[in-house]
């Protein structure tokens, strides 16, 4: 009797525990974010050339869909309750390759897998990407670019470009404003960049 009892109780318990997760017991779901392409326009008409645009690479923290944060030089936290929509190299590739695509400088602009005949390679590498929170509150992002001649593997240039935003407000939305302001103009110039040497 005394097993029985305490069989109930148990059974009980876990009818509780997961009343508890269908009505909404969980945890609260994360802030979810995404990044959009600047809007370029450049004076040069389209040419035929082709540009592909590789998915970037990235460290581990940069590498995943958490936003990361610098409390200071050397340590790395991540932005409580939110996220990227996605691993955060696929968003930089698909934002940039939107931002090319819509300065209407080229003949064709695509991903891997897309079926381009390609002429030029846009590559990158995510250097930071990231709230710093030392002396007040601001966006980094820093990418390191290359422009390779697909034809015969050279690599025709290669440049760092960096931007910095202001947080403005407080909040999972201020933070993510910020780094999505400071991509835009990174992404701008990498366009016109590219725009002035393929």
């Amino acid at each position: 009797m005394k097993s029985l009892r305490l069989l109930s109780s148990v059974l009980l318990v876990g009818l509780s525990v997961s009343g508890c997760a269908v009505l909404g017991g969980g945890p609260p779901p994360l802030d979810t974010y995404e990044l959009t392409a600047p809007a370029t326009h450049t004076k040069a008409r389209a040419r035929r050339v082709q540009v592909l645009i590789a998915e970037p690479t990235a460290l581990k923290p940069l590498d995943g869909e958490n936003i990361v944060v610098r409390p200071a030089p050397g340590q790395v936290q991540y932005l409580k309750g939110a996220q990227w929509s996605d691993r955060l190299p696929k968003i930089v590739q698909a934002r940039l390759a939107q931002t090319f695509q819509s300065s209407g400088a080229f003949g064709g602009v695509g991903k891997p897998g897309e079926g381009l005949a390609i002429d030029y390679q846009i590559t990158t590498e995510i250097r930071a990407f990231d709230i710093r929170v030392s002396g007040g509150d601001r966006a980094q992002v820093e990418l390191f670019a290359r422009v390779l001649d697909d034809r015969n593997g050279v690599v025709r240039a290669a440049k760092v470009f960096s931007a910095s935003a202001p947080v403005s407000g407080s909040g999972n939305d201020a933070y993510a404003a910020a780094l999505d302001a400071a991509f835009g103009s990174v992404a701008a110039e990498i366009v016109s960049w590219a725009d002035g040497l393929i």
